[in-house]
């Protein structure tokens, strides 16, 4: 059987959830448990990183993203108003559920005008808050990017080619992240992307 992450780069990657620079993932639009919705990230090693696990059903108004271990990195919900298509993102300091007091690390609205699918707010809980926007194509079902508030692109996500020039299937996509952006908050902006579009 192929392999779907990419072959291993010639030096190593830093570990954590930053680095200083360009890194690319592949994400497999496919869950670790049997007849699970979800995904996988891989790193360039073909390492997984992050992983997503619906057990029972797509487009939940609760989701875990995690690491390799099952510690919970973010816990994303979606609000009561589903009209407006908000969701929020708890980050977890000690890798279990979120507290319900805590305030969220971000939010994402959905919007419903021009090529802007949705505009995200990082930082709710400090005075400096951070602004991006989730701009699709590709009918909004996988291929997107994140610019920050000055349109510069932060991260993107496109069908995976194979070193040979083949494109893979919709279910395989690459994910590029631009230097010193934190990981683990560009894939719970992606998987929020996914929750909209019914891929998780």
């Amino acid at each position: 059987m192929a392999k779907i992450h990419p072959q291993a780069p010639l030096s190593s990657s830093s570990l954590g959830y930053f680095t200083s620079k360009q890194e690319t993932f592949t994400i497999w639009m496919k869950s670790l448990i049997v007849n699970g919705h979800g995904c996988t990230v891989f790193d360039s090693n073909g390492q997984i990183v992050y992983r997503v696990d619906n057990y029972d059903s797509r487009c939940r108004a609760k989701v875990h993203l995690m690491d390799l271990r099952g510690q919970i990195l973010f816990t994303i919900l979606r609000k009561k108003y589903k009209l407006l298509g908000l969701w929020e993102g708890y980050r977890s300091s000690i890798g279990k559920e979120i507290n319900r007091e805590n305030k969220p690390g971000f939010q994402v609205k959905r919007s419903f005008r021009g090529k802007s699918a949705c505009k995200v707010i990082v930082g709710l809980d400090k005075d400096q808050t951070q602004q991006y926007r989730i701009e699709s194509w590709s009918n909004g079902k996988s291929a997107c990017k994140i610019l920050d508030k000055f349109g510069r692109l932060v991260a993107e996500v496109r069908r995976k080619q194979s070193s040979c020039g083949v494109v893979l299937g919709e279910d395989v996509l690459t994910l590029v992240v631009e230097p010193f952006m934190d990981h683990s908050l560009i894939v719970g902006l992606l998987v929020v992307h996914g929750l909209i579009n019914c891929r998780l």
